[in-house]
């Protein structure tokens, strides 16, 4: 399914400081149609309400992200990061030298909680940029100092 270009394994980001992370892939359909065809959701309606609309949203943010570097014939160093503590941050972009961190929220309440998961990024020891919060807020909003929340549209 890989090959064919119907999922995508999004890898975890490590080094060799960083012995503690949690080595195992991320699956990402790069159809969401697909996806909730697989999963039993028949209609826009059930899947919104739904248990699983949090990771088919992901799935979609993912797959937009993906084809948007590919439509630009160039390969993201996209990565996840997960400690054993249960810290994650969704994305990693590196580029520049330094780790670009993006989480995704089903949501359109923008919360300053969302911050938390980036204070995990420091014990890497690398330059962090600024992070954003790709969610369903109508207009771009800072959650907190070098993080804002942008609207799922500007993919």
């Amino acid at each position: 399914m890989v090959a064919s270009c119907q999922v995508f394994l999004l890898q975890p980001y490590h080094t060799s400081v960083t012995k503690r992370l949690v080595k195992t892939p991320t699956l990402y359909f790069l159809d969401t149609g697909l996806c909730a065809y697989l999963t039993g959701w028949a209609s826009p309606t059930t899947l919104a309400a739904g248990a699983m609309r949090g990771a088919i949203f992901e799935t979609h943010v993912v797959a937009e992200i993906l084809k948007s570097w590919w439509h630009h014939a160039r390969q993201p160093q996209l990565h996840f990061y997960r400690d054993r503590d249960g810290r994650e941050v969704d994305l990693l972009f590196e580029a520049d030298g330094k780790l670009w961190p993006v989480e995704i929220k089903h949501a359109a309440t923008v919360r300053r909680e969302w911050a938390t998961p980036f204070a995990a990024l420091e014990r890497l020891k690398k330059p962090i940029g600024t992070g954003a919060v790709v969610c369903l807020t109508a207009d771009e909003v800072p959650v907190a100092q070098g993080l804002t929340a942008l609207p799922v549209g500007t993919l």
